[in-house]
């Protein structure tokens, strides 16, 4: 029996597709990631008796990136990143082995279906799948075609059938444009965000630079944003008064009256008519005129006017609306929310949408009339040719969906009842007053029949229609990539080159790196002191020297008891994450600019190979980490009395010997596992140790008395000596280099002792 693999784009779509083509009669299973279910049917496929095997990905497959040198923001010109830099494609979470979960699941397949969601992206994550799945799939020696797309806007029962019974072919040109896409948001912004970013993280000290980020589509929104607050900050209020008069025939009944004149800016002249009005004590009708219009019902629903109506009328953000909408869309709810569209095609099933409404218990009498006398046939929009506009699919409640799921629902669903209604029709009744010399008017408005009613930057619409030209097939990938960035290429220069007419909008509100923060550690080059800049990124600075070091971030930094590192002579400070978590000292200098080659850029003094430093891994480690592959457990010398000792790696913490006088690392190893022994001074009075004693020399792993004085946090426990497991590790002790004291020894079993303290 030939196997049919079909590839959806989320596991909830996957699930709700398998279920409709099965009819119910499926078996599920988690896949190997964790994360795609995999549903198996038998069913019949181009006349056939096949194997269905349903799952999906979760969005895209694989991400554009450049290769690992060009990623150093430090080596790497961003200009470079235009043209020389190399780009990689690269699995976009390596978390959900995505790539190897396709390959298992589709090797030995006949054919594949592809269930991508049917625009743009969703074509280009089809050929992603592809590229995973092809080289696994059985060779046909005929004709048959293998590969199959599916096209979709629903899911309902009646779409996803009519998509399996029209299977077309993915579109590589529309892939491509994504590509391309792709590719020119990554240079562009990687190109503007880094040189922005490390320019001005030298320039102030209280400006939140830990990125500034560049987008070819965010930052037009940035400019709209100045554009408005620029023309808010230039408006000049003026005062102006205005006339209002109220009639009435007796004391409940009156009307509010409007100025003819609308409004005066001379109050003097204001008073002047307020004083001719006092001296009438009654109004006279002049005339009386009554007005039919009408107000067009709305266009038919996209993404953009759904997301502009959420925000102003709903409450709603875009990123929020934009989940509850793909989460009503996989449910069945609405048509497919991501589209450009504002026409219903000439085959849309506009009737059969709307008997769908019929029962519902809010609207069910409008609908019901416009069965009864005819849809009106919907305005003309335009057609984007990609989706039809978004549209209830199935009806709802409110306790069915709840809080904003409901209410962005209600509006989808009263927009497209609006959308083939009749125009709401209104008389407009116009009455014109004269009170002395001055003319009142009052309107007013009755309804004769009712149910409803993006601007993109310049440069940012070009690139798209490059963009949609490379998706119908009329124009090249690599000349529109190239032609595109050699246009931001040149911008890039002349933004460089014009970067100081933006420092001085920016001395305006910042202040320079050198006249902010607070002294705090002394610079081993002129020894004077460097000052603390707290705004993030969190760093160092040295005026006299002008230069600025780095600091680990998401904690705090303060002095190191005034100890220097022995080799560059910069006083040591301390970063913490708060009592409960992890702190070690560090250079700033080290921490900038690595002093051993095993080591790399940002590592603390828990991670430096120096092997006299009292503060580096080689006198403080203890022993390997019990969770993590690479990790070494080290002293923290400053967390008595509360001692501990925390992985240099990972997030293990082991608390030990609390109200402990002082712990100690001894220069001798453990003989069953090779870590380096600890010696424990207990106070007189809250020694733990038995008689008199103050004093203990042991391994914190294997030593029994010990034992109940170590506490593991933040640990996982998957690895196997904290199961029970046999599987020996090999000891580490401080992870110390060929020369240093000692070599590491292959250790003993020590499973049981260890499952002692920390199962």
């Amino acid at each position: 029996m030939k196997t049919v693999f079909m590839v959806a784009e989320k596991p909830s779509l996957a699930q709700s597709i398998a279920k409709i083509l099965s009819k119910g009669s499926t078996s599920s299973r988690k896949g190997l990631n964790g994360a795609c279910s995999v549903h198996e049917y038998n069913g019949s496929f181009m006349g056939q008796s096949v194997r269905f095997k349903m799952t999906s990905v979760c969005g895209h497959v694989m991400t554009l990136d450049f290769i690992g040198k060009y990623n150093n923001w430090d080596k790497v010109d961003p200009a470079e990143l235009f043209s020389k830099a190399p780009t990689e494609k690269k699995e976009a979470n390596p978390k959900l082995n995505m790539v190897k979960f396709l390959q298992v699941e589709g090797r030995g397949c006949d054919h594949i279906v592809l269930w991508l969601d049917c625009d743009k992206e969703g074509e280009n994550i089809c050929f992603e799948v592809l590229d995973a799945v092809l080289p696994v799939m059985n060779t046909s020696h005929t004709s048959e075609r293998t590969i199959h797309r599916a096209k979709f806007s629903s899911i309902t029962d009646q779409d996803i059938y009519n998509a399996m019974n029209c299977l077309g072919e993915p579109n590589q040109n529309e892939a491509f444009s994504v590509d391309a896409r792709q590719e020119l948001d990554l240079r562009i912004g990687c190109a503007f965000t880094r040189f922005q970013t490390k320019y001005f993280q030298g320039k102030y000290g209280n400006l939140d630079s830990s990125l500034i980020s560049f987008g070819p589509c965010q930052t037009p929104t940035l400019g709209f944003c100045v554009e408005r607050h620029d023309k808010i900050q230039s408006f000049k209020p003026e005062a102006y008064w205005v006339l209002q008069a109220k009639v009435s025939r007796d004391q409940d009944h009156s009307l509010t009256l409007d100025w003819d004149r609308v409004r005066v800016f001379d109050r003097e002249i204001a008073q002047m008519f307020l004083n001719i009005t006092k001296m009438t004590k009654e109004s006279k009708v002049e005339s009386v005129s009554k007005k039919e219009k009408a107000k067009q019902r709305p266009m038919a629903l996209n993404t953009v006017e759904m997301l502009r109506v959420a925000s102003s009328s709903l409450g709603m953000g875009p990123q929020h609306t934009m989940q509850i909408a793909e989460r009503l869309y996989t449910q069945g709810y609405i048509s497919y929310p991501r589209t450009e569209t504002t026409h219903y095609p000439e085959n849309f099933d506009l009737k059969g949408c709307l008997r769908q409404q019929a029962n519902n218990p809010y609207w069910s009498d409008t609908v019901k009339a416009l069965l009864s006398e005819g849809l009106n046939r919907p305005r003309k929009g335009s057609d984007a040719g990609d989706h039809p506009p978004i549209t209830p699919m199935r009806s709802a409640t409110e306790p069915e969906l709840g809080g904003d799921a409901w209410r962005l629902y209600e509006y989808i669903a009263r927009h497209f009842i609006a959308t083939i209604s009749y125009d709401c029709k209104y008389l407009q009744t116009t009455i014109s007053f004269s009170v002395g010399p001055e003319r009142f008017t009052c309107t007013g408005k009755a309804v004769i029949s009712t149910d409803i009613e993006l601007v993109q930057p310049t440069i940012r619409s070009a690139v798209e229609k490059q963009l949609n030209l490379i998706a119908q097939g009329k124009a090249n990938f690599q000349q529109v990539l190239d032609h595109t960035l050699d246009i931001f290429k040149r911008k890039f220069h002349y933004f460089v080159d014009s970067i100081a007419g933006m420092d001085e909008l920016m001395e305006v509100s910042f202040s320079p790196l050198a006249a902010t923060g607070k002294p705090l550690s002394r610079c081993g080059k002129c020894h004077r002191f460097m000052k603390y800049i707290q705004a993030k990124p969190s760093r160092l600075h040295c005026s006299h020297c002008d230069e600025t070091y780095s600091l680990p971030q998401n904690g705090t930094i303060k002095l190191y008891k005034e100890l220097r590192c022995p080799l560059d002579d910069f006083e040591l400070v301390l970063w913490s994450s708060g009592s409960r978590g992890k702190s070690y000292p560090l250079c700033p200098y080290c921490f900038n600019h690595t002093p051993f080659r095993d080591m790399k850029k940002g590592m603390g003094c828990n991670e430096c190979t120096h092997p006299t430093c009292q503060h580096s891994l080689n006198l403080l480690g203890i022993g390997q980490c019990v969770e993590c592959e690479n990790g070494v457990l080290v002293l923290d010398p400053t967390s008595g009395p509360k001692w501990k000792m925390a992985c240099n790696k990972c997030n293990v913490i082991v608390h030990f010997f609390e109200n402990a006088h002082k712990v100690r690392v001894s220069p001798e190893n453990c003989e069953l596992c090779d870590a380096s022994l600890v010696i424990v001074d207990f106070n007189k009075a809250k020694s733990p140790l038995p008689g008199d004693e103050t004093q203990h020399t042991g391994c914190v792993f294997c030593d029994p008395v010990f034992q109940d004085l170590v506490e593991l946090k933040h640990a996982t426990m998957r690895h196997p000596m904290h199961r029970g497991g046999q599987g020996k590790r090999q000891g580490r002790g401080r992870g110390r280099r060929p020369g240093g004291r000692g070599n590491p020894k292959k250790p003993k079993d020590r499973m049981a002792a260890l499952a002692a303290y920390f199962v």
